[in-house]
Formats: C-alpha cells, structure tokens, sequence
C-alpha cells in the first residue's frame, strides 16, 4: 500500500468520516485518531498542522476497519497484516504471511516491460523467501555464496524467488550454484553493456535494451543447441 504525495487527492478527517460511514455506520472522528495513534494510518500534515488523509490513507482504514467488524481480528494482528500488505505479501487468514511462490511470466520473447518493476516491491525475510521458491537453506546458501541471490539490504526481492526456483530445478538435472556462474558473470556483462548506453540511472532504454539482450541470449543459444 505505497501511500501518494499527501498533497495529492487528500481529505480531511471529516471529509474522511464521511466516506467511511456509509459503509461503516459506528466510526467515528475519536476512532480515527486512536487508529492513528496506533499505527495503522499515518496521514501527512498540512504547515498548520491539519491531517491530510490521501487515496491509501483511506484504504487502509477501510482494511482496519473491515478485519474488525468481519474477522473480529485485534489491532495487533491487523497492523501485522498491514505490515505484510506493505512488503507486497499477501496477508493469511491463519499463520504468517505468505510471498506468491511465482511471478507473473510474459509468454514468447521478452519485451521492455518484462524489465519494470514487477516482483521488485517485494521485501521478503530469509524464511519467506525459502519458502515462496522452496529452496532449502544449504541451496539459498551456496546460491547466495556464488552472488546469483543478492539481498537488497536487508530483505529479498521478487527476483530472488525466481532465481532460487530456478536453481532448484536446475539442480535437478545435476547443476549446482557452482555451475551458475557463468550466468552471473554473463548478466554482469549484459547490464554493464547497457549502462554504456544508458548510464547507471535507469531510463526508458533501459528495458528495451534489456529485452533486446536476452533475446539474443536466447537466439545464439539455440542456434548452438544440436539440431534435431
């Protein structure tokens, strides 16, 4: 729930009550602010100090309070569950949180948007990331080990799910981490072939060139492939 400029398309508190009333008929102005209080919502301010409720603010309000009024959840797991909606996990009824265990795929050839920021808003743990691509810590190990899994501070992206999945496959037919990094180092070089064009700073290019790349990737290694 990536919360806008609070300049843009925000409400006051009262136009906010308004809004939510006709759906839920017992809020009120005191609730709010304890919501806010707690956590839940944290509205931008104006210079004088009025709150500004954007789009999201009022989202997640609604979300509070509808796992009240039909889950009877309490706050706590509420904001655990907020929490989790944050990272781009999808909260569970029961038990933790739990991370897609894949990622939207493009069938045929890349395009440019293949490269945006799909799977990228992701912020798994350790533990999430293990389960999403059902890996085994020994196999997210020695794949971080090779630097095919990167953390991204300290979390995991969209990305690390699909790089583990795949390395777990592969494995299957006798290629270990180990193996994998001539792919890192091929990457590496493709990326740095880009920035050449591009610059460090990603710009529309950037996932046109991408595209363009691993089309051709794909293209020498089947030419190399034995014919049938």
């Amino acid at each position: 729930m990536a919360r806008p400029d609070p300049s843009a398309d925000s409400r006051g508190i009262g136009q906010v009550l308004r809004l939510l009333q006709a759906e839920f008929a017992d809020v009120t102005i005191s609730k709010i602010r304890f919501l806010e209080s707690e956590g839940l919502v944290t509205p931008g301010r104006t210079a004088s100090g009025y709150r500004k409720f954007s789009a999201a603010d009022v989202d997640r309000l609604r979300y509070v309070l509808a796992a009240q009024r039909d889950q009877y959840l309490p706050l706590k797991v509420i904001k655990e569950h907020l929490g989790a909606i944050d990272r781009g996990l999808s909260p569970a009824a029961a038990g933790p949180p739990v991370a897609p265990s894949s990622l939207p795929q493009t069938p045929g050839q890349p395009v440019a948007d293949d490269f945006g920021a799909a799977g990228t808003e992701l912020r798994l743990t350790r533990e999430e990331l293990r389960s999403a691509a059902g890996v085994s810590a020994e196999l997210l190990g020695e794949l971080e080990s090779h630097g095919l899994v990167v953390a991204r501070g300290n979390h995991y992206d969209g990305d690390a799910i699909v790089i583990a999945k795949v390395a777990a496959d592969l494995a299957g037919y006798g290629l270990e981490p180990r193996h994998l990094r001539a792919f890192r180092t091929a990457a590496d070089r493709e990326v740095g072939l880009i920035e050449q064009v591009t610059g460090p700073r990603r710009t529309e290019q950037t996932g046109e060139l991408a595209a363009l790349t691993v089309r051709l990737h794909t293209a020498l290694v089947r030419s190399r492939l034995p014919r049938p």
